[in-house]
């Protein structure tokens, strides 16, 4: 009592927080009042975390409801793994693209047929035209079935695809056939324009996709008709296919090829060649000739403009009596190099400054080089066939970095053999495949013709090579019949790896049967043969290395 007494003598001002004086003890009845708000308090505060959490609780279900029910999921397309396209009495062409038509995110293959009748009960006198026409068609890559057919007026002459690209226009292809032009979109074979084209534009000339000089926003084309003549040029309005300016005369003298080619980022020229060498002319210099005024707003190459001719404009590219073939290739500062063959050597020109970077010698060289990677520094590599006598092609792949050799082997050269192909795999390496005869040894040339000579003339098959053992080969004899074109592709992005082929009748322009097949590229595996090749081979067993290509994964370029 004195303590509290003296607490209360200290401090006599003081009170409680209900009001009452430091040291008054509460009544009973303001303890229960007080107790009954804190209790209330409490009670409201639960309410409201039980709320929350239920309501939390609720949107998470809905949530997951909504993807797992409503929304529905990404559902990869179903394929096979092979299919076969058969037109009896038809007629084909070296013509085959590989687009995804379908918007399903896999590849669809689109080709040329002659018939009387399409695949969807289309015939040509329904479209008003002569019978047999000409079909442009599409077909599912996941299982071969048409997607859609534009029946055309014959006759076909040339097609290319891929000019949808990067670009602002809405078609894709572009077919010459009869005397018109016709552009057509991908998807739906719709004609977005038809045209009659000019007429020393018929023959098989390709499209050059150039920059929009019309201004209307829409990227234009150019052909190229070359002759022995003279070599013509003509834009084309990409949106409504109508003729830009006039014709221009690129050069008075025979010419064989010709590409587009970025010397620097837009920085054109036409490169074409002649008996001899290879030659460029400025991308804003025809489009002056064309029409004044349309060359502004294209750039100019200081550098190769430094050695342009003073009356011709013509840049001397690579000055040669024997140039063969002219094909881009790798990139340097995201530009193309330049490959050349001629009748001597393989060469590989840095595409801007045009210093040469590496010359392989050769006699003579069957195919079309392709591109791989061999090794795994991240430059394309080049594939080549080399006639060495006795019908005996050398296969040889070069180091696209120095031109060395890498890798080589001799196989005879069996008839209508495609060239060389290869798939990209995510270990930074390709899958190569070509075509031939491997004979026994594979070293004595004599012994090589002798074997040629005692085998079936057609005989061909194909050959698997797994740059990481590159002393043995996989060999498919899978494939007799004629092939008109083929190409290995993968259907969808960073798998499905296959080759399609579109065999037909040997002549062109005969009537026969015509088949599209697609089969995958690991489904040859299991049943070919597995060939050691040069003295050493491999230990490895063919189990092995069969095993070894079933594991391969594959990514686009």
């Amino acid at each position: 009592m004195e303590a509290t007494d003296r607490a209360t003598e200290g401090d006599p001002l003081k009170r409680g927080e209900d009001g009452a004086e430091a040291g008054t003890a509460p009544s009973p009845t303001e303890l229960r009042k007080k107790s009954c708000k804190d209790a209330l308090g409490f009670a409201k505060l639960s309410h409201w975390r039980t709320a929350v959490f239920f309501l939390s609780l609720f949107l998470c279900l809905i949530i997951v409801f909504a993807f797992s029910f409503i929304i529905p999921c990404p559902v990869r397309p179903q394929y096979v793994s092979a299919w076969n396209r058969t037109f009896p009495q038809a007629v084909t062409y070296d013509f085959l693209a590989i687009q995804d038509a379908s918007k399903d995110k896999v590849m669809d293959v689109m080709f040329v047929l002659k018939d009387k009748e399409g695949s969807q009960n289309n015939t040509c006198t329904d479209e008003g035209l002569l019978s047999p026409c000409v079909f442009v068609m599409t077909v599912d890559g996941t299982n071969g079935e048409t997607l859609w057919e534009r029946p055309l007026a014959p006759e076909f002459h040339w097609a290319q695809c891929g000019l949808e690209t990067e670009t602002d226009r809405t078609w894709d292809c572009l077919l010459s056939h009869s005397d018109q032009l016709t552009a057509i979109d991908k998807y739906t074979g719709e004609i977005k324009w038809q045209k009659v084209q000019p007429q020393n534009f018929r023959s098989a000339v390709p499209v050059l996709s150039v920059p929009d000089l019309d201004g209307d926003l829409v990227s234009d084309v150019a052909l190229v008709s070359p002759g022995k003549v003279q070599t013509l040029l003509v834009f084309l309005s990409g949106k409504t296919g109508d003729q830009i300016g006039s014709e221009v005369i690129l050069d008075s003298a025979e010419t064989m090829r010709h590409l587009l080619h970025p010397s620097t980022k837009d920085s054109d020229y036409v490169l074409f060649q002649k008996d001899t060498g290879l030659y460029g002319l400025a991308l804003w210099r025809i489009a002056a000739m064309a029409k004044a005024g349309m060359e502004l707003g294209l750039k100019k190459n200081q550098h190769w403009e430094s050695k342009a001719s003073a009356t011709s404009g013509l840049v001397p590219v690579y000055e040669s009596d024997s140039v063969r073939q002219v094909l881009q290739t790798g990139k340097t500062h995201d530009l193309s190099n330049l490959l050349l063959v001629t009748g001597e050597e393989v060469v590989l020109l840095d595409g801007n400054s045009l210093q040469k970077l590496w010359t392989f010698n050769t006699s003579k060289v069957f195919s079309e080089p392709s591109f791989g990677h061999f090794n795994k520094d991240g430059i394309l590599d080049v594939v080549i066939e080399e006639d060495v006598g006795n019908n005996t092609k050398r296969v040889v792949i070069l180091d696209g970095k120095s031109g060395g050799v890498l890798w080589e082997v001799n196989l005879l050269a069996s008839p209508n053999s495609p060239r060389p192909v290869s798939v990209n795999t995510i270990n930074s390496f390709s899958v190569f495949m070509f075509w031939g005869v491997l004979a026994a040894k594979n070293t004595d040339l004599i012994e090589l013709n002798v074997f040629f000579q005692m085998s079936v003339i057609d005989d061909r098959r194909s050959y698997m090579l797994h740059p990481h053992y590159a002393e043995v080969l996989l060999e498919s004899t899978n494939v007799m019949d004629h092939i008109v074109t083929f190409k290995a592709t993968l259907l969808e992005r960073g798998r499905h790896a296959c080759y399609i082929l579109l065999t037909g009748p040997e002549t062109d322009g005969a009537e026969g049967t015509v088949v599209l097949s697609k089969r995958k590229l690991k489904q040859d595996v299991p049943d070919s043969r597995v060939l050691r090749i040069g003295s050493g081979g491999s230990s490895e067993t063919s189990d092995s290395i069969k095993e070894a290509f079933n594991r391969l994964r594959f990514k686009d370029e």
